[in-house]
C-alpha cells in the first residue's frame, strides 16, 4: 500500500498510520523475563537506607552551616532585644526610663 508516488506538493505518501510503506524490520531480537521470576523490590530496603544516608551526608555541608548561622543570629538578636528592653539597656542607650 505505501511507498507511493512522489507528490511535488506534499512529498512522498508513505501510507496510513500503522501501514507505512517501509520494509518490515528484520532480525530484531526481543527478550523477556517471566513476571513470576522478576524481583522488582530486590534490595529496595537496603538501598533506600544506604542511599538516603549517602545523599544526606553529601548535602550536610550545604545545609548545616546556614542553619548554624541562622541560629547564632537569632540567639544574638533575642539577647540584644532583651537587653535593650531592660532597665540597664534603656539607660545605656540613652532612652527614657518609662
Amino acid at each position: 500500500m505505501g511507498g507511493g508516488h512522489p507528490d511535488p506538493k506534499r512529498g512522498i505518501y508513505i501510507g496510513t498510520f500503522g501501514d507505512f510503506g517501509c520494509p518490515t524490520p528484520q532480525k530484531i531480537s526481543t527478550y523477556a523475563l517471566s513476571p513470576n521470576r522478576q524481583r522488582p523490590f530486590a534490595g529496595a530496603l537496603y538501598n533506600a537506607i544506604f542511599n538516603t544516608w549517602r545523599r544526606s551526608r553529601n548535602q550536610a555541608l550545604y545545609v548545616i552551616p546556614p542553619f548554624v548561622a541562622a541560629y547564632a543570629l537569632m540567639s544574638w538578636a533575642q539577647e540584644r532585644n532583651e537587653y535593650l528592653n531592660s532597665k540597664a539597656g534603656r539607660l545605656a542607650e540613652g532612652g527614657s526610663e518609662e
